[in-house]
């Protein structure tokens, strides 16, 4: 089956928010569709993020959402790859891969000095794939975080 990606514009608001609220419900939040929407609406219109799109026989079975940053030491921008979900459904038919190797291209495309992306320590299985294709860790980095609310 093949696999089509494309940066999604706030027309797909509608397409996108499900799948959203999907990846939140993943990292154990509850569902909340009216924000998912209101969320992915707020992006798109704002031009804060970039959503890339996957979709399988006209069906949205995937996305990832990247967010831009900045590297003052090198002067240039990075891309934060922040979101990335499968449906259950699509999982091990390449739509992951796909999406990240799509995420790339974009970055490649736009001058990014690289991607950025975290995952959790347990999840062995994005892990393997993002070493897969090429991602490494950050050799004797530790990353801080300050709760503000």
């Amino acid at each position: 089956m093949s696999i089509d990606i494309r940066r999604a514009t706030p027309g797909d608001v509608d397409v996108v928010a499900p799948l959203f609220d999907t990846y939140r419900v993943f990292y154990g939040k509850p569902s909340d569709p009216a924000l998912a929407r209101d969320f992915i609406d707020a992006r798109l219109t704002r031009g804060e993020s970039v959503i890339l799109l996957a979709l399988q026989e006209g069906k949205a079975v995937g996305f990832t959402q990247l967010y831009p940053a900045f590297s003052s030491v090198s002067a240039t921008h990075v891309w934060i790859l922040n979101d990335l979900l499968v449906l259950p459904d699509a999982r091990r038919g390449g739509v992951a891969r796909a999406l990240l190797a799509a995420a790339a291209d974009f970055a490649r495309a736009d001058g990014a000095l690289r991607l950025e992306l975290e995952t959790d320590h347990d999840n062995h299985t994005a892990q393997a794939l993002y070493q897969a294709m090429g991602w490494t860790l950050y050799d004797g980095t530790l990353r801080y975080r300050l709760p503000l609310r």
